[in-house]
């Protein structure tokens, strides 16, 4: 495991998916854009968490009372996606594109705090309610990326085996609502989109409310780890695949602080939380790792020892991470495996998936 000090030395995944522009860690691909939306966040939950508040200069002038009120959480932190209340649903059906024998496929359509998210969903045929899948892609640029292109394999596969698969698009990409602060806030915003998007998939008759899973592959591991955290209990299982890291060192030291193109975002973060040098606590507090007591379902994680994007040491440090908690997780290794797994270990990979999701949504 890092040290103390590498865990607060950089964004977390979370800060990954707030300082990506054009390159990071890809997905694999397959598979129009609309007006400015509001921010990610609705009011704050009654239950308040620690809060972390960017640094302050100079001296106070008087010591605050005990019984003053604690600054709102910043919204990059953790904890602001912990106090913000999700409202996902009105989960709406477009275009029939894609269908198959084993399933019906659609363009969908789903509100998340204010905004509308766009993805593509896959119904099995036959009678259900039945248990369902959200699936939280990888980076890929949001100048380019259209509606459900990615994870084309995970989704067909699943609904075969009979679960509803939504393929969330997230805000900025495709034909979802735009949010101009979501990179300000180390796109947080994605946790809240994938939050939401298990919240609505409750609420449409087709789905068993019970038997929600979410797979998430690359970036969407970030996002997976970042959902655990903030809503245990939303989802009965979770599945990781070649995830970033869930110490924020990681991630900011690969693929933001160094890179000169990025230079205003990582400058944008570090105007107001500061350096991680100079307030670690700030930092530490965007990332899921510290906040790894709080998970309560069981978790799988796939990864390659030839991942040219995400080193195998991310998820064995995160494993352990997870197992000094007690949590339960199992990481499965793929000798030689890239980034983006290949056949024949894809197929070993989405076997052992389907019996994880099969034993823990029964």
């Amino acid at each position: 495991m890092r040290t103390p000090r590498a865990l607060v030395v950089g964004l977390t995944a979370g800060a990954l998916l707030g300082a990506c522009t054009t390159a990071g860690p890809t997905d694999q691909r397959g598979g129009g854009t609309t007006g400015p939306g509001p921010t990610a966040y609705a009011s704050s939950s009654t239950t308040t968490p620690p809060v972390t508040s960017a640094p302050t200069t100079g001296t106070p002038s008087s010591t605050p009372s005990s019984s003053a009120p604690k600054p709102a959480p910043d919204p990059a932190s953790i904890e602001a996606l912990i106090a913000t209340r999700y409202d996902g649903g009105n989960l709406r059906l477009g275009r029939e594109r894609g269908s198959t024998s084993a399933y019906r496929q659609y363009f969908v359509t789903y509100e998340s705090n204010g905004l509308t998210i766009s993805g593509r969903i896959n119904i099995p045929r036959g009678k259900g309610p039945f248990p369902a899948v959200v699936l939280a892609h990888g980076y890929v640029d949001p100048a380019t990326y259209t509606n459900g292109e990615t994870m084309l394999r995970e989704r067909d596969h699943l609904a075969r085996q009979g679960y509803v698969t939504l393929h969330i698009d997230y805000r900025n990409h495709a034909q979802s609502d735009k949010d101009p602060r979501n990179d300000a806030n180390l796109r947080a915003g994605y946790t809240v989109d994938a939050v939401n998007a298990g919240l609505a998939l409750q609420k449409v008759a087709y789905v068993d409310p019970d038997r929600l899973a979410i797979v998430g592959r690359s970036m969407g591991g970030g996002v997976v780890y970042n959902v655990l955290v903030v809503r245990p209990g939303l989802f009965r299982a979770a599945v990781a695949y070649a995830p970033v890291s869930s110490d924020t060192v990681d991630n900011f030291d690969k693929w933001v602080r160094r890179d000169a193109s990025r230079a205003g975002a990582a400058r944008a973060v570090i105007d107001r939380l500061g350096t991680p040098e100079a307030n670690p606590t700030a930092w530490a507090a965007t990332s899921p790792r510290t906040y790894f007591g709080r998970i309560t379902e069981p978790l799988l994680i796939h990864h390659g020892t030839a991942d040219e994007d995400c080193p195998l040491s991310w998820s064995r440090e995160s494993v352990a991470a997870l197992r000094a908690e007690g949590k339960s997780v199992e990481l499965d290794v793929y000798p030689g495996g890239r980034h983006t797994l290949t056949s024949p270990q894809w197929d070993t990979s989405i076997r052992r998936t389907e019996a994880f999701l099969a034993r823990n949504l029964r």
